[in-house]
């Protein structure tokens, strides 16, 4: 082992870790983010069969149904014809030419940022945007097949709703100030947004940053046919380095990640799902079959890259989210890759799990990548290793057996033994464009206290005021809702902080609703109760607060004491005029 062997066993810091602080996504047969987890870490395979009915009713040619090769399999994504234009300020014109993959990017977009617990109007430091993208369909199947709508909008409005204008798009409808970059590497393209953002951050291009991809083709309900030797399989399943792996499927998907300086989030009070150690990528050239082909040495040199600027040694990596196509020529050359980069320190056999996202909802291309992203992160939260599907028998030319690796086919537990949970994420693009990245589990922030007691955890402030707001009534009253099962489903929230959290980590808008609450239960309780406090409308506007107090005689002594005692603004004007006015009255009011 080398010189940067010591930095195996702890939480070693380089200064160029990055905290994913934030996530959103909409997956096949997941709208959530817990749903997306619950999903992999049952090991349900999210991909669908499609009956001749609804493939004609998508627009299939009937003649295809009978094609020995035709295969009726494929992912959904629920609601793709949905989206709340009005909430983006689009009109519907504008909403109606505008590709289903910005919309739910958007959308993720905005939920990832909520899910960090930032409202960008109110956060001063620049926030980046890196995106990708898949090929967009919509615009050839449902714009320019309609000439009517094409002539009535123009040419150009379309190409910006449609066309390669996806990151500076969000960065104009949520205000962002920072690196607004779209990235197009083929299927790789997702993760090395990602590694682009990680850059930005560390180079000062912007604070926080947001980063991910899409993939949505249409129409959704469609098959395809098979070919012998391609990319998709001939049974609608992907079954990663298994001997019977014929190719992947297409998958459909979106996901976002919220991404900010280690040091940054450690100092902000962030809730950190996972750290990113370090990333690289990198492109094979011309030194391989063809433009089409994965190359050994390509994969090899970019996974080894991304451990050398984690300053983390292969032994000390126990999972690899792989790239995983599925392909009896890709699959091999991939294991061939991890093993040349794990050999360069270590001869240890079998002591690393690998598994693969594209089991369980095939490939969804430019989102692949931050698609493993956040499997990986999930599964470090949780700290288990859910199973990758379909694998029985190793391809042939695959030795396990002698290599680090052995593919995790059931729900384990991922076990941290004398060092961090640790993972490598790997996504390989047509064309070449490598990129691999090197995640460990968040660090535990230990008390400030040596040694809290239950008092010291209580929350300054014996009453809590929890604020809600939406820009329409039935959305505030969906809101509730979410909200009260959300405090059910997980009590160890701590209050204080959800209600913190809800004032200054979302925006403001202009229905809402207020309650005041002691603790979770209460609030709960408040929530669900037919009057769940009245709904107001209000304009957003920069007014200040005042303290106005009777002066009918119905004061009492001590009728502001509590007030004083546990809000810091009104204990500091109280105290400022109590000053200022001694000097005339001779005492302290006070």
């Amino acid at each position: 082992m080398n010189n940067i062997t010591a930095f195996n066993t702890s939480h070693h810091q380089t200064g160029l870790e990055i905290a994913i602080i934030g996530m959103a996504g909409r997956f096949p047969g997941a709208k959530t983010i817990d749903q997306f987890w619950c999903n992999l870490r049952d090991g349900v395979e999210s991909i669908a069969t499609f009956s001749d009915a609804e493939l004609i009713a998508a627009g299939v040619d009937p003649a295809l149904l009978n094609h020995p090769n035709y295969v009726k399999a494929g992912t959904v994504l629920d609601d793709i014809e949905l989206f709340d234009a009005a909430f983006f300020g689009y009109t519907p014109r504008e909403a109606e030419i505008l590709s289903p993959q910005h919309r739910f990017f958007l959308e993720c977009a905005h939920e990832a940022l909520e899910n960090a617990g930032y409202n960008p109007q109110a956060y001063k430091s620049p926030i980046g945007v890196y995106a990708a993208a898949s090929t967009n369909d919509y615009v050839l199947n449902n714009l320019f097949s309609n000439p009517d709508l094409v002539e009535a909008v123009g040419g150009f409005p379309i190409a910006i709703a449609n066309g390669e204008y996806l990151s500076t798009l969000i960065s104009y409808k949520l205000d962002l100030r920072g690196a607004s970059i779209t990235v197009q590497t083929a299927c790789s393209s997702s993760l090395v947004a990602i590694h682009l953002a990680c850059q930005g951050l560390l180079s000062g291009d912007c604070e926080m940053a947001l980063a991910g991809g899409v993939s949505i083709r249409l129409p959704q309900k469609n098959g395809y046919l098979y070919q012998e030797g391609g990319i998709l399989s001939d049974d609608g399943h992907c079954r990663t380095f298994d001997a019977r792996a014929k190719g992947s499927m297409i998958g459909n998907g979106a996901g976002i990640i919220v991404l900010k300086r280690l040091e940054d989030a450690l100092a902000d009070g962030d809730r950190i799902e996972a750290v990113i150690k370090g990333s690289a990528i990198n492109n094979d050239g011309a030194w391989k079959i063809g433009y089409t082909a994965p190359s050994i040495e390509g994969q090899a040199n970019a996974i080894r890259a991304a451990q050398i600027t984690a300053e983390i040694e292969p032994e000390a990596i126990s999972y690899i989210e792989a790239h995983g196509t599925a392909t009896p020529l890709g699959d091999p050359i991939e294991i061939a890759a991890l093993s040349q980069a794990f050999r360069s320190s270590t001869e240890k056999k079998g002591f690393c799990a690998i598994g693969s996202i594209k089991s369980n909802m095939g490939h969804m291309d430019a989102a692949a990548g931050v698609a493993g992203v956040m499997k990986t992160a999930l599964a470090l939260r949780h700290q288990m290793l859910p199973p990758s599907l379909h694998f029985e028998h190793p391809n042939p030319k695959i030795d396990f057996t002698d290599s680090p690796f052995y593919v995790n086919t059931k729900l384990s537990e991922w076990k941290a033994l004398d060092m961090p949970r640790r993972a490598g994420v790997s996504s390989f693009g047509i064309g070449g464009t490598n990129a691999h990245a090197i995640l460990e589990e968040a660090p535990q922030v230990e008390s400030i206290k040596t040694a809290e007691t239950v008092e010291d955890k209580k929350p300054a402030r014996p009453w809590q005021l929890l604020i809600l707001s939406a820009k329409t009534e039935t959305a505030l009253e969906t809101m509730t809702v979410n909200l009260a099962e959300h405090l059910q489903q997980y009590p160890e929230l701590n209050f204080a902080d959800v209600v913190h959290t809800l004032q200054v980590g979302r925006k403001t808008f202009g229905n809402r609703r207020t309650l005041v609450c002691r603790d979770r239960a209460e609030a709960i309780a408040a929530l669900k109760s037919p009057d769940a406090g009245a709904i107001a409308f209000q304009e957003q506007t920069a007014r200040q607060v005042t303290f106005l107090f009777p002066g009918q005689g119905s004061q009492y002594v001590n009728m502001g004491r509590e007030l004083y005692q546990v809000e810091p603004t009104f204990r500091a004007e109280v105290d400022r005029c109590a000053k200022l006015l001694q000097t005339y009255l001779g005492l302290d009011l006070r």
